[in-house]
């Protein structure tokens, strides 16, 4: 599911990179005035076109879930800065037991080649709030690349699509860029197991993004502190989390992996536009994950080679590293400013002294002794 707005140049970089296991994409537009309806209508003729109803990603996200029919929902943008290749790893750790994954710039082997230090301060701030508050251990609350089964949407609670604009353009609440973190939060308030794979976070390939850091990051704050109250009252009430009546979807004996799109025919919503009837979809051949997937790149992508998923080969990159890649780097570094140095002092000294001290007193006893001869 790809939401979308004046992404035209972007979106074949995105869908060149689209794995073969997926069997539907879902595309939301949030009124673009560039080609990017068209763009992905060309790309991928079978790719269902959604308009949003309202502003915001927030909206776009819960009119693409809306629309989507396969088994499983994987949320990635469409300016590039997630790889769509990465999305084996999300798939096999939901056939194997989790409800929602989230992915990490952070760990597992994750990075990030377009957070800044501020913005990286902001997301371990929020990050260290939620997991006291909430009994977590996320390691990275504010990124979108997640990945869960269809059957859990339900349990996020997702602002109605049908709700109209307000009429002072203003956002509905949950229609921001809150939308991460509250989506987040409600997984692990419904009791809902969740888990995170390492995930390498590319710089935008076109255009500039629309976040805003204190802007956006004070909204998620709020979003924290109105989502705790909102799990203490469900509590309060006696509600039962939605996971005790989750029921996945039968899947087969692994290694198999379930249809990442439902093999019936979807049923679109009304802000969807209509598409014929698709013949039912057999199941893919077993998913085979690699520990670090490397998918193809467009030709045309102007970005540097950056698509190695573990930092240890990037140890001259800046960013989190690995603890053993830092002892490596830091070793080296206490010799060259350490022990070399003093060694190199003392050398410096005793030559100094034998140049000052001895060199002088040598030619003093010399004068003095023809002075001595003179008189």
């Amino acid at each position: 599911m790809i939401p979308t707005l004046n992404e035209e140049r972007n979106l074949p970089h995105v869908f060149a990179k689209l794995p073969s296991l997926i069997t539907e994409v879902i595309v939301v537009d949030g009124g673009s005035t560039d080609r990017t309806v068209e763009v992905a209508r060309e790309l991928r003729p079978d790719a269902v076109i959604v308009q949003q109803t309202r502003k915001g990603k927030g909206n776009a996200l819960a009119c693409g879930f809306a629309a989507c029919t396969g088994d499983i929902i994987v949320m990635i943008d469409a300016d590039g800065s997630t790889d769509p290749g990465e999305i084996p790893l999300f798939v096999d750790k939901l056939i194997n037991g989790d409800h929602f994954v989230k992915g990490s710039r952070f760990s597992h082997g994750g990075h990030s080649h377009d957070i800044t230090a501020l913005r990286k301060l902001g997301n371990d701030g929020l990050n260290l709030v939620v997991n006291v508050l909430f009994r977590t251990h996320f390691t990275d609350l504010c990124y979108g690349y997640n990945a869960f089964w269809r059957n859990v949407v339900p349990a996020l609670d997702l602002p109605d699509v049908t709700l109209p604009q307000p009429a002072d353009g203003s956002k509905l609440w949950g229609d921001g860029f809150e939308i991460e973190t509250m989506i987040n939060i409600r997984a692990v308030a419904e009791k809902l197991k969740v888990g995170e794979v390492g995930s390498t976070e590319h710089e935008r390939i076109f255009g500039e993004s629309n976040l805003n850091t204190f802007r956006d990051g004070f909204r998620v704050l709020r979003t924290i502190f109105s989502e705790y109250g909102r799990m203490r009252r469900r509590r309060g009430a006696g509600m039962a989390p939605f996971v005790d009546g989750l029921q996945l979807p039968t899947t087969p004996a692994a290694p198999a992996a379930p249809t990442v799109a439902a093999p019936v025919a979807p049923t679109v919503p009304q802000f969807a536009e209509s598409r014929e009837q698709t013949p039912a979809v057999s199941a893919p051949a077993p998913v085979v994950v690699a520990a670090h997937p490397v998918a193809p790149r467009h030709p045309a992508d102007p970005r540097r080679d950056t698509g190695q998923l573990n930092r240890a080969n990037r140890p001259h990159e800046v960013g989190t590293r690995r603890t053993d890649d830092i002892n490596k780097v830091r070793t080296p570094r206490l010799d060259d400013l350490g022990a070399g140095p003093t060694r190199d002092l003392r050398a410096l000294r005793a030559r100094a002294l034998d140049d000052i001290g001895s060199g002088p007193t040598q030619d003093i006893s010399k004068l003095r002794s023809r002075a001595a001869l003179d008189d």
